[in-house]
């Protein structure tokens, strides 16, 4: 089973710049989307990306954050949201909980702290929530994995110039510990595992200067699994193509034996 997470910096932009040749060319079971920025209706009449079975979570503003998730089978939505304090509703549309057979997937976009101190305390006050929601989920007999963009590099290895953005949103000491501690409460980077130490690969690119042609990125979307989702692990990868082409950044690709 393929399992491929993207960020795609709008839907509707993505489809007009060849979203459908790439999701073709890397044939997922499973497609986890995230900033969508579209309520279903907005989107092409009768258009599926080559998989049939969706359901998307979009936010209440329209053209703001959203997650969608499409699957060659179908699939039940189990829930959306984290019961968090700070957005009962999920009303940005963060979290996606959907079941195909016995594998869990978790839709996730986490906010961003980039624009102005107060969404910096509104990220970290939700990582707080989402660690306690997803505690639960690492405990299951069944595989869940955990994926999307998560708005951190976790290590120096995840980003290309770690002294320099010590003091950036996504590469703050207290983002890296908390995912830290994500990890330590029962997640493996499943990517990580498999690719090994060593710089990136990354899955984020600046518009800014020569970023993505000199592949100065960050690693900041990753799949996630519990301890039932590890020894199901066969290959893991980042298609850097599609964050040049489609998005800022490109699809994580996960296959598992099931």
């Amino acid at each position: 089973m393929r399992i491929v997470t993207w960020n795609v910096n709008g839907i509707r932009a993505a489809i007009r710049k060849g979203l459908d040749e790439f999701v073709t060319r890397i044939d997922p079971s499973i497609l986890l989307l995230q900033e969508t920025r579209a309520l279903e209706e907005q989107l092409p009449k009768g258009w599926y990306p080559g998989l049939e079975h969706t359901h998307l979570h979009p936010a209440e503003k329209k053209g703001y954050s959203g997650v969608a998730t499409w699957s060659m089978d179908d699939f039940e939505v189990v829930g959306t949201g984290i019961d968090t304090r700070l957005d009962p509703a999920d009303s940005e549309g963060r979290m996606l909980h959907t079941q195909h057979g016995d594998l869990h997937c978790l839709n996730c976009y986490l906010p961003s702290g980039s624009n102005k101190a107060e969404r910096q305390i509104w990220k970290e006050g939700w990582m707080e929530d989402l660690l306690e929601w997803a505690r639960p989920f690492t405990e299951m007999d069944a595989p869940v994995v955990l994926c999307g963009d998560l708005n951190i590099a976790h290590t120096e290895d995840d980003i290309w110039n770690p002294t320099g953005n010590r003091r950036t949103s996504g590469f703050l000491p207290q983002e890296r510990s908390w995912f830290d501690r994500l990890l330590a409460s029962g997640w493996h980077d499943l990517l990580r595992i498999d690719v090994g130490p060593g710089k990136g690969p990354y899955s984020w690119w600046s518009n800014r200067g020569q970023a993505r042609i000199l592949d100065r990125g960050w690693r900041i979307d990753y799949v996630l699994g519990n301890a039932a989702a590890l020894p199901l692990l066969q290959r893991a990868s980042v298609l850097r193509e599609g964050g040049l082409v489609v998005s800022d950044h490109a699809p994580v690709i996960v296959d598992l034996d099931l």
